[in-house]
């Protein structure tokens, strides 16, 4: 019995790792979502499929690292951030994640760093395009922070937060400031 089970396990233990990707539909459907809620809904459902590295390990340490960002332990948080990303380089919610732990301490080239990677890995990440345009914001580049909002809302129409800074950018280059 052990025997004829090695070549399956074997091939198991051998095949590439396959990391979960959102479908091209999920997009559609947050596209095509017609209210807010519907499209929060979907938006969910892309988040919980961006957790997913296609590595075991790598997903019990990232799981553990959301924990520790739960419970305010940012530095180990980061610690175990930096362990998934070594182990799977191609995870972009693990450099996402890292970016928001930089984001908040204020270290903007390193959150800068990590959003890039993530849109490199994973060009339709919203929420890595709505961090983009928030540092870009901080930082005095408003005319850039409004093409990254505007590609969040390419992808996610109904962001509220990218609809809001959106709406306060174009008032902004528009003179029309209050």
């Amino acid at each position: 019995m052990i025997k004829r089970l090695l070549p399956a396990l074997l091939l198991c233990a051998l095949a590439p790792l396959a990391q979960a990707f959102p479908s091209d539909e999920m997009f559609e459907k947050l596209k095509s979502a017609e209210g807010e809620v519907e499209a929060a809904d979907v938006a969910d459902d892309i988040w919980a499929t961006w957790l997913e590295s296609g590595s075991p390990t790598a997903d019990l340490v990232m799981s553990r690292a959301v924990e520790a960002l739960a419970q305010g332990e940012t530095e180990l948080a980061r610690d175990l951030l930096d362990r998934v990303i070594l182990m799977r380089p191609d995870f972009a919610e693990a450099w996402h994640r890292r970016a928001g732990i930089f984001l908040s301490e204020e270290n903007y080239p390193e959150a800068l760093r990590d959003l890039n990677q993530a849109l490199e890995v994973e060009p339709r990440h919203f929420g890595a395009w709505l961090g983009l345009g928030y540092i870009l914001e901080q930082l005095g580049g408003e005319a850039e922070a409004l093409d990254s909002y505007r590609e969040a809302l390419t992808i996610y129409p109904l962001m509220p937060q990218a609809k809001a800074a959106e709406a306060r950018l174009t008032l902004k280059a528009e003179g029309q400031e209050l």
